[in-house]
């Protein structure tokens, strides 16, 4: 076996790039991740997240670009870079038709893992999965399929762990059991690379990087990066929520609108000058305003805010 290089990077990404056919999914990527950090990938469906993954575990090649993992060059050592890491699917790749401890035989074995009951046992009673370990995999929650999907991807003891959408489609409960463990494992010096299309997930990571149409907008810490957000954001609640919507959006007094279900966030320069004249047009158009205040920007506001400015940019460049 080669020795480890040392490094403080986990991961360094250079000029990553990814076609297929027409549609460039990772475009010119560039990033540095931390050893010990939890790393959130951020962006709609098609930003890309996928393809960086399963680049970087080496599932699919790069078109070009370099890629180092733990100093292990990814193309001349990808096995290098396959054992030391773990891999967590968007979608539950176990076996249905076998038990909890026989799939994870299955990946103890495919990783060459064989003295791996001690590490089995542990796991199981971390995930609190003792209990259930001769049901079919099949037969388990949604939330119960994630914890064995982790386990199995921890079962050979990886440096660093990819996560794709590690919560998608799991219920509240499970999904907050899902990011405490996540947390006790960061105490052990493990990496974590993660996508979410979640915002709010994504604030309890290290850094963020906000990605869309196969690029990375902006890395940072989720405070850095709210921070961003320049002029006051306000929460308008208000009847015919649509219709607000539209009139306020064209407002010069209001710098961007974003809807969100019930309600609108505005971003204002300034509030005091501002907001009288959303409620003169709102009266006006007899929308009543059932609630409004200035609210802390999200994560969520700061994304949006972004690809609203890169759509506006690319609009003008065509002019």
């Amino acid at each position: 076996m080669k020795p480890e290089r040392m490094s403080t990077a986990a991961i360094t990404i250079r000029n990553l790039s990814k076609k297929f056919g027409d549609v460039t999914a990772v475009d010119e990527l560039n990033l540095t991740i931390n050893k010990g950090e939890m790393f959130a990938l951020v962006g709609p469906d098609g930003a890309g997240k996928t393809t960086a993954i399963r680049i970087l575990c080496g599932i699919i090649p790069p078109d070009r670009g370099d890629v180092s993992v733990l100093g292990f060059d990814l193309k001349k050592e990808r096995e290098e870079i396959v054992n030391r890491t773990g891999y967590l699917s968007q979608r539950f790749s176990l076996y249905g038709d076998l038990s909890i401890d026989e799939n994870i035989e299955f990946f103890a074995e495919i990783h060459n893992v064989r003295n791996y009951k001690s590490r089995r046992d542990e796991l199981l009673d971390y995930m609190r999965l003792t209990p259930f370990r001769q049901r079919y995999a099949g037969q388990l929650s949604g939330g119960m399929k994630q914890k064995l999907a982790l386990t199995c991807t921890l079962i050979h003891k990886p440096e660093i762990i990819f996560l794709d959408e590690p919560t998608t489609g799991v219920d509240p409960v499970s999904r907050r059991d899902f990011w405490q463990i996540l947390s006790d494992l960061l105490k052990s010096g493990i990496t974590i690379v993660l996508t979410t299309p979640y915002l709010d997930e994504a604030e309890r990571c290290h850094r963020v990087g906000l990605m869309n149409n196969g690029k990375i907008m902006v890395v940072d810490t989720p405070k850095n990066v709210k921070s961003m957000m320049e002029g006051v954001v306000v929460e308008v609640i208000c009847d015919n929520i649509r219709e607000a919507y539209k009139i306020l959006k064209e407002l010069e007094a209001v710098r961007e609108a974003q809807a969100f279900g019930d309600r609108v966030n505005l971003i204002l320069d300034d509030y005091n000058t501002g907001f009288p004249v959303i409620e003169r047009e709102l009266i006006t158009n007899n929308i009543t305003i059932q609630s409004s205040r200035v609210i802390t920007p999200s994560l969520e506001n700061v994304f949006i805010s972004l690809m609203q400015s890169n759509v506006a940019r690319l609009a003008g460049s065509r002019h």
